[in-house]
């Protein structure tokens, strides 16, 4: 697995997952004095099932399941044209009024904050949020855009040439956050 995708360095794993995903249900829930009026919003592809299990947590804490929205980004992007010549959109299904809601936007990890301010671009779309947080598994440095996670898992620095891997079963074939050398990739 190491040799296959270059991963240096592994930052969390599965347990370290889950327990971080439990510390930020419960900052989610106590900086918004619990639930009411607030709905999870994941953005494809590794923010969705991270946003499932926020909820799954944040109703073992409050008994409430928040909504779950899921968020293509893809159209939204200001790199569109720049690094996909056949851009491969995925269904957006946001099936409630997000109007007056807090909305807690979640991502894997936060990086440049392009993609996060494509996903605020794309929900502007739906209706006039009452307020947009940010939750991310892993903030990472170097930001181009002045975008800062309200919720963030863990912080961390990588060295050129190194990028953060997060996994997540749903999507791959276990949990865990990695750093990668992807100078080396093909």
């Amino acid at each position: 697995m190491k040799t296959r995708e270059n991963i240096k360095t592994e930052i969390m794993d599965g347990k370290d997952l889950d327990r971080t995903v439990a510390r930020l249900a419960h900052e989610i829930v106590e900086r918004n004095r619990g639930t009411e009026n607030l709905v999870m919003v994941g953005i494809r592809t590794r923010g969705v099932p991270l946003a499932e299990r926020l909820i799954d947590k944040i109703s073992e804490i409050e008994n409430r399941k928040p909504a779950l929205g899921i968020l293509d980004i893809t159209l939204y992007r200001d790199d569109l044209l720049k690094k996909m010549k056949q851009p491969r959109l995925q269904q957006t299904d946001i099936p409630f009024d997000i109007d007056d809601k807090v909305v807690i936007l979640v991502d894997d990890v936060l990086f440049t904050g392009r993609t996060v301010r494509a996903a605020m671009d794309a929900l502007m779309d739906f209706g006039r949020p009452a307020k947009i947080q940010l939750a991310v598994l892993v903030d990472r440095d170097q930001r181009e855009l002045p975008i800062n996670a309200d919720f963030s898992g863990i912080k961390v620095t990588v060295g050129a040439g190194e990028e953060i891997r997060v996994k997540l079963h749903g999507v791959d074939d276990c949990d865990g956050v990695f750093v990668v050398d992807s100078a080396n990739e093909g």
